[in-house]
């Protein structure tokens, strides 16, 4: 933990005290994290990764893909730039987090979004809902969900073992990070947006945890939320 690290709210207090030891417990509650300090204290070592939004100019590099989104705005004294950037944390282990951030350069950018995903991180279930399979390990999704974001919608079905990620790129990596190793896709609307398609990939990924299963199904797909040690 950071020992230089002090607390404003009263979650980061119990946090640095030691009252509160999991993640779990602030999940449970439905209490918001304010701090990002609070996930790096209870979710050490956590993976990220930058959502490729935006688009490079210029004759001979215009077209790539890059991380970070520009757009200006006129003023009386000129062109003012801004630089969006979307972040992804996760452990690979059911907890993921997304975040945006907007600043003058790139790195402010990149930190806010880092920051803001850590605030939003969620707890997600894994299983293996795919009539193909059945081995009843954590390494799918236990049933297909929606997520929709502006235009864009997102589907994901259970998938056997071994066909892997049948998504889009910055899908995958929304899906790695939060432990994810196999899945089907379906995207439509504007897909080419890509803020839109990770957020409606992140909102179908909510969805696992509010849909409520039966202890019967969860015993056979081998439903976990978190960690897998925490397996039902």
């Amino acid at each position: 933990m950071n020992e230089a690290w002090t607390p404003k709210t009263e979650l980061g207090k119990k946090v640095k005290s030691g009252e509160i030891k999991s993640i779990d417990e602030i999940m449970d509650q439905g209490v918001q994290i304010r701090e990002e300090q609070i996930v790096d204290a209870l979710l050490p070592g956590l993976d990220s990764d930058l959502v490729s939004v935006g688009q490079s100019k210029g004759k001979f590099g215009g077209g790539k893909r890059r991380a970070f989104r520009q757009t200006q705005k006129k003023t009386a004294e000129g062109n003012k730039i801004k630089f969006t950037a979307i972040a992804i944390v996760g452990n690979k282990n059911g907890y993921i987090g997304l975040g945006v951030g907007t600043s003058d350069e790139t790195v402010p950018a990149k930190n806010k979004a880092l920051r803001n995903a850590k605030l939003n991180i969620i707890r997600i279930k894994r299983g293996c809902g795919s009539w193909e399979c059945a081995c009843g390990e954590p390494h799918s999704i236990p049933f297909k969900v929606t997520g929709k974001c502006g235009s864009n919608e997102v589907t994901l079905k259970p998938a056997p073992k071994g066909l892997h990620l049948a998504c889009s790129n910055e899908l995958k990596k929304i899906l790695r990070l939060a432990g994810i190793n196999d899945v089907w896709s379906k995207a439509r609307g504007q897909t080419a947006t890509r803020m839109n398609l990770v957020f409606a990939c992140f909102d179908a990924l909510k969805e696992l945890t509010r849909t409520k299963t039966r202890e019967k199904f969860d015993k056979s797909a081998g439903v976990c939320e978190g960690a897998m040690s925490e397996k039902v």
